[in-house]
């Protein structure tokens, strides 16, 4: 791979890291907290408190709280709004 183009797809991906890989609503963050707190009832609503366009700040909190990594996390909240209807996750 040339010099420039590995150095471009170094800073993309270092970007893109950062970023988020997903938007929640505020309609559907109120049932995908409710799905977290059944998989894990140690969750309170206040460490769970979001605001849209937060998602970033969200999905870090939640890192630290169930002690997983970000990719796991953002499974999670991908899985659980997926499957919005269904009370699982």
């Amino acid at each position: 791979m040339p010099e420039g183009l590995s150095r471009f797809f170094s800073i993309f991906v270092k970007i893109s890291l950062t970023m988020a890989e997903i938007s929640i609503s505020n309609k559907d963050w109120a049932r995908v907290k409710i799905k977290l707190q059944r998989k894990y009832n140690r969750l309170t609503d206040e460490q769970l408190q979001y605001s849209e366009g937060q998602e970033d700040n969200l999905i870090s909190r939640i890192m630290e709280l169930v002690n997983r990594d970000r990719r796991y996390v953002v499974f999670t909240l991908k899985k659980a709004l997926v499957n919005i209807d269904n009370n699982r996750l």
